[in-house]
C-alpha cells in the first residue's frame, strides 16, 4: 500500500529534523559526543595535527658520546614556547647526564629536529610535571582540555618516543582506553625534590590518576594522551608497568600504564601566566 503524498511530506520533514536536532546536539557537546567509530576514523588526520607539537626532551653534553641523550618525550603547549613533560624526565643530582644542559628537540620535518636549549619554569614533584621554555620561534601547540570530563571506559591516543630512542627517534601513536580513574600518590625521587607546594599536596594526600588499557614503554614518559578526534590534551603519560626491569619493557610488557589528568597541567600553566 502506497503512502498518501501528505505522509510522505510530513515523515521527510520529521526525518530532516532528526538529522538537524543530531547535528545540533554534536555541536554543543562537541567532538567527544562523536561514536567512537567516528574518532578512530579522524585519528589519522588528528595524528598529523599533534606529531609537530610532541618533542623530545632529553639533555646535550658536547664531550659525551653520543652527545644527546634522549630522557622522554613532551609537548608544546600555550603560546608555543611551552613544554610539558614529566618531572622525572629532568636530569636528578648526581645523575651520569646532570653536567649536559637540558634540551627540546623539536621537529622540523618528517626525520628531521632541532635542537632548542630549554629551561625549567616549574618543577611540580607531587604530581610528576615539569613546565618548561624552549627558546627560538614558537611551535604548533596542543590544546589542554578538562580532564574532569574523562570517563572509565573511554577511547584515548597517546605520543611518544618509546624504549628511549632505541626504535629511532621516530614519534609512534598508540591506543588507550581508560581502564580506570584511581587514587594515587607518585613517590618523590629525592627528599631535595621536595618544596612547599610537594610536601602541601602529601599532607592533603592522594590525587585522581588515570590507569590505562595500553602498551607503553620507557620514553613515552611526557607524552600526551589526547582525544583521537579533536587532539585535545587531556593527560599525560606518567608510567609503565613492567615486569621486570627496563630491558624485559619488549619482551615483557605488561599493557598497564598510567598518566597525569590535564587539570594539573592547566593549573601549572595558570600560575606562570601573569
Amino acid at each position: 500500500m502506497s503512502m498518501p503524498s501528505s505522509s510522505k511530506r510530513v515523515g521527510g520533514l520529521l526525518a530532516r529534523r532528526g538529522v538537524l536536532l543530531a547535528a545540533s546536539c554534536c555541536a554543543t557537546l562537541g567532538l567527544w559526543a562523536l561514536p567512537a567509530q567516528a574518532q578512530w576514523s579522524a585519528l589519522p588526520d588528528t595524528i598529523v595535527k599533534v606529531k609537530p607539537a610532541v618533542v623530545i626532551v632529553g639533555s646535550y653534553n658536547p664531550t659525551t658520546a653520543p652527545r644527546f641523550s634522549l630522557r622522554g618525550t613532551g609537548f608544546v603547549v600555550g603560546s608555543g614556547n611551552w613544554v610539558v613533560s614529566n618531572a622525572h624526565v629532568l636530569q636528578a643530582a648526581g645523575s651520569a647526564d646532570t653536567a649536559g644542559q637540558l634540551v627540546v628537540q623539536v621537529r622540523t620535518g618528517p626525520d628531521s629536529f632541532q635542537t632548542r636549549a630549554a629551561k625549567v619554569l616549574e618543577k611540580d614533584v607531587f604530581h610528576d610535571l615539569t613546565l618548561l621554555q624552549i627558546e627560538g620561534p614558537p611551535v604548533p601547540a596542543l590544546p589542554v582540555a578538562d580532564s574532569d570530563r574523562v570517563k572509565e571506559g573511554q577511547e584515548l591516543a597517546f605520543m611518544g618516543f618509546p624504549i628511549g630512542g632505541a626504535l629511532g627517534f621516530s614519534s609512534v601513536t598508540h591506543r588507550a582506553m581508560v581502564s580506570s580513574i584511581t587514587q594515587a600518590r607518585l613517590p618523590s625521587a629525592q627528599s631535595g625534590q621536595l618544596n612547599e607546594r610537594a610536601i602541601r599536596g602529601l599532607r592533603e594526600g592522594n590525587f585522581l590518576i588515570f590507569q590505562l588499557d595500553a602498551t607503553a614503554y620507557p620514553g613515552n614518559s611526557g607524552g600526551p594522551l589526547f582525544d583521537p578526534a579533536s587532539g585535545e590534551v587531556v593527560g599525560v603519560v606518567n608510567m609503565v608497568l613492567l615486569k621486570g626491569g627496563r630491558e624485559s619493557a619488549l619482551s615483557q610488557p605488561s599493557g598497564i600504564s598510567y598518566a597525569i589528568p590535564a587539570r594539573h597541567v592547566r593549573e601549572m600553566m595558570a600560575r606562570q601566566r601573569p
